[in-house]
């Protein structure tokens, strides 16, 4: 057993982010003022994980054998783990892994579907589609690659709202749509520094067909209208008015607009402070959200 190849490829580092989304989802429902079954609360949180672990153990093993992982210029937050290049026999171990926490989420989303009926059955086909289609598919068309990981994520926002027993507001999907825009823009400002290395494998996102500037412009597009959607929302009292803590953010952000659209233009780019600043933003902006909501 390959125990260290295993948890460097689910890449644990970046899993705040499903906790950060099934805290929104928990947020929303006290918001509704209903109770959240702590159990309940334990068995999405883990669906969550695992299914963030899946796609990442996932996109590792096809990386490794689609030959990425050996020419690409790894950093901290793009690149993959290494874990395979440094230790191929754990190849097949990894596929296991992310098949078996897929199947552990199923299990679980079987029994909310139960529980709370079949609408959450919709979302947990997109969301396995997803997982099972992202890197070896959905990477081939520039649209489905920006687009897909936000859905995949604002999946398990809408989704642990109806198996923790809310509703469908207003509020949830304004909460959604903030969730779709930062992690599509998460995603797209992190395949920046691995342009070259997916053009030789064949991917085609955004980046590689229309350029890094336009990809630029996107990113910057992208947390603009999330902010966008957040202050409107406030202003309409969709979201209670201490969700305006979440806007703290923005000066982060109009900072890193500025320098992003430098550095696509150059061919020299230190790119880890560049996507460290923008993962900060993020989940601060998530996290102060959640508080907003608990307390508004």
């Amino acid at each position: 057993m390959h125990f260290r190849p295993l948890i460097a490829a689910s890449r644990p580092g970046f899993l705040m982010l499903a906790v950060l989304c099934v805290g929104l989802a928990v947020a929303l429902v006290q918001h509704q003022s209903m109770a959240v079954t702590p159990l309940h609360g334990v068995l999405i949180l883990l669906a969550a994980l695992l299914a963030h672990i899946a796609v990442n153990l996932m996109n590792e093993y096809d990386d490794f054998h689609s030959g990425l992982d050996v020419i690409t210029q790894r950093t901290p937050f793009s690149g993959g783990s290494g874990a395979l290049p440094a230790q191929p026999a754990a190849a097949l171990q990894v596929l296991w892994g992310a098949l078996v926490a897929l199947g552990l989420v199923v299990c679980i989303g079987l029994y909310f579907v139960w529980l709370r009926g079949g609408a959450l059955l919709l979302l947990g086909i997109s969301g396995v589609l997803l997982v099972m289609g992202y890197t070896r598919w959905l990477t081939r068309s520039p649209l489905l690659c920006l687009f897909a990981p936000g859905l995949g994520f604002a999946i398990v926002v809408v989704g642990s709202v109806l198996a923790l027993g809310g509703k469908l507001t207003d509020t949830v999907w304004a909460v959604t749509l903030v969730v779709l825009l930062l992690v599509n823009e998460l995603l797209l400002l992190n395949q920046f520094p691995d342009v070259e290395a997916d053009r030789q494998v064949g991917r085609r996102h955004l980046l590689i067909v229309f350029g890094r500037e336009m990809g630029a412009r996107t990113v910057v597009v992208l947390w603009l209208v999330a902010y966008l959607v957040m202050g409107i929302s406030i202003w309409q009292s969709v979201l209670p008015a201490l969700s305006a803590i979440a806007l703290l953010p923005f000066p982060v952000v109009a900072g890193l607009s500025v320098k992003l659209n430098a550095a696509a233009a150059s061919t020299t780019v230190a790119w880890p402070p560049l996507l460290m600043a923008n993962v900060a933003a993020l989940l601060g902006t998530l996290a102060l959200l959640i508080v907003g909501l608990c307390l508004g």
